[in-house]
């Protein structure tokens, strides 16, 4: 009887998490996205000129990132984050290994920056700016980019980020201004006498696609499952990843 009653609270744990989980990612997405905030700014419409842009551009860096940071430090949004980080080699290939999960994350909003009078069609335009630059981050081929790297994120920087290194984990988070790492605390140079490990702190060793995009997932309801308290099982979501209850 005691068996089939923890076999019971182990699905109803695991089905209320998941449920929970997509339900307030889906009210989370829809009341904070950039449309609805921008009919409801505080400020002034900042329009399509220069300033615009170039407020549009800052902002969603800051706002990147924090959700960078984030990614690394919630195991419910390291799940989604993972896949990028799952190559043991890194090149420009590296850059285009993306989640397909990012609807099922709580992040904090864009939508914030159209609170402050950013169209949200300025938002878009900075975020694929964004994109593009953190492109050419992902490779091997160009070493240190001199005082430029005070300012701006680096190839060299950027290999420190995907390190699984124990002195390069959880490290310069930036998509294209370094100052936010620099300020924050995050900030680790690479250093040539550790080169970079790349790859997980425990690596998924396959290349298909569904395991590498499903493998955290599945190991976080896994020890939900096995959580036999509901602080115990929010902790497996929310907290670090590699937390414990005796963390």
């Amino acid at each position: 009887m005691a068996r089939a009653s923890r076999k019971v609270a182990s699905v109803t744990g695991v089905g209320a998490v998941a449920a929970g989980g997509v339900a307030a990612a889906s009210a989370w997405s829809w009341a904070t996205s950039p449309e609805r905030m921008f009919a409801r700014r505080v400020l002034p419409d900042l329009g399509n000129g220069p300033g615009a842009f170039a407020a549009a551009m800052v902002g969603w860096d800051f706002i990147y990132y924090w959700n960078h940071r984030l990614m690394h430090e919630c195991r419910a949004l390291w799940a989604i984050h993972v896949v990028h980080h799952s190559s043991e080699r890194y090149n420009l290939s590296t850059a285009l290994r993306q989640p397909v999960a990012d609807a099922v994350g709580v992040f904090v909003p864009v939508g914030v920056l159209s609170l402050l009078g950013i169209r949200p069609s300025m938002i878009a335009s900075a975020r694929a700016w964004n994109l593009i630059y953190q492109y050419w981050i992902h490779t091997e081929v160009i070493g240190r980019i001199g005082p430029a790297e005070h300012v701006l994120n680096s190839p060299s920087l950027h290999r420190v980020h995907h390190g699984s290194n124990q002195r390069y984990l959880d490290r310069n988070h930036a998509g294209i201004l370094i100052i936010w790492d620099r300020l924050f605390g995050t900030h680790q140079v690479e250093d040539p006498a550790e080169p970079v490990v790349y790859g997980l702190t425990t690596n998924i060793h396959t290349f298909n696609p569904v395991a590498v995009a499903t493998r955290e997932h599945r190991a976080m309801l896994a020890d939900v499952a096995s959580a036999t308290t509901w602080r115990t099982r929010i902790g497996h979501v929310v907290r670090h990843p590699g937390w414990t209850p005796a963390a």
